[in-house]
């Protein structure tokens, strides 16, 4: 006879609440095991979202990619608050239970670097099995070149037809057409509300990034990253990333 399904059954919750295994004997790290874990979670579910929005706004409807690309600015939200919790750490609980990360690190994450290339940050770094397959296909921001494109906008050959796997490098073409719908937003109204989506997204983003920086400053101040990057310098060169920069560079020639 099948068991009836329970809430424990359904979560899978024998699996992941057991999932913790700190090395030490501090209270601290079980805090900084769960903080990452229930990161690596939600990047999960964010490129599940991406990977939606990219098949929607390459099959012209960027209206249905909205939902998705909403879903993915409250996650960045969450996440980005997170780092709040992760704040009630101070250097002296972190220095007594460093150790045992050896070199591991956040820098080593296969799902942030995917979700990156999936919406149009590419290089940098040594890619997992998830980045190299994001980079084998265009990006979010790809597709959305491509649907003002078809679209009737003058979008530069080399911004459409280029190697993916490369870093993307902004356009006075592509900014001057994204220009042209922000000059008549009545007229273009869907990829103006995906323009704004994808804005929203980048911002999210700086967020986090720039939370993430106060916080390993505040819990290391300015020691090495335990994954071989310098720290906090590091972070703080990561933070004028932008999967969408055209989008930023056109409000100054409006």
């Amino acid at each position: 006879m099948t068991e009836p399904m329970t809430y424990g059954r359904y979560l899978a919750l024998d699996q992941l609440l057991t999932a913790q295994h700190p090395l030490s004997d501090r209270d601290d790290e079980l805090l900084f095991i769960i903080i990452h874990q229930t990161k690596e979670l939600w990047l999960k579910q964010m490129l599940v979202e991406v990977r939606d929005a990219i098949r929607l706004v390459r099959a012209d409807k960027p209206v249905e990619a909205y939902k998705n690309l909403a879903r993915v600015s409250r996650i960045q939200a969450v996440m980005t608050l997170s780092w709040d919790v992760l704040a009630t750490m101070t250097p002296s609980d972190y220095t007594r239970f460093r150790g045992v990360l050896g070199t591991s690190s956040g820098f080593q994450s296969d799902q942030f670097r995917a979700v990156e290339t999936a919406l149009g940050v590419r290089g940098g770094g040594v890619p997992g099995p998830l980045t190299i397959a994001a980079a084998a296909e265009p990006s979010l921001w790809d597709e959305a070149n491509a649907a003002l494109a078809r679209a009737g906008f003058a979008i530069p050959q080399e911004a459409l037809r280029r190697d993916w796997p490369r870093p993307y490098a902004p356009h006075k073409g592509v900014e001057d057409a994204w220009a042209q719908v922000y000059r008549d937003t009545a007229a273009h109204w869907e990829l103006y509300q995906l323009a704004e989506k994808l804005v929203d997204i980048d911002d999210a983003f700086a967020t986090w990034r720039h939370k993430h920086v106060l916080t390993v400053s505040r819990v290391i101040g300015m020691k090495p990253g335990t994954g071989g990057t310098a720290g906090v310098p590091y972070l703080e060169s990561t933070l004028s990333k932008r999967a969408f920069p055209e989008l930023w560079s056109l409000r100054t020639q409006l």
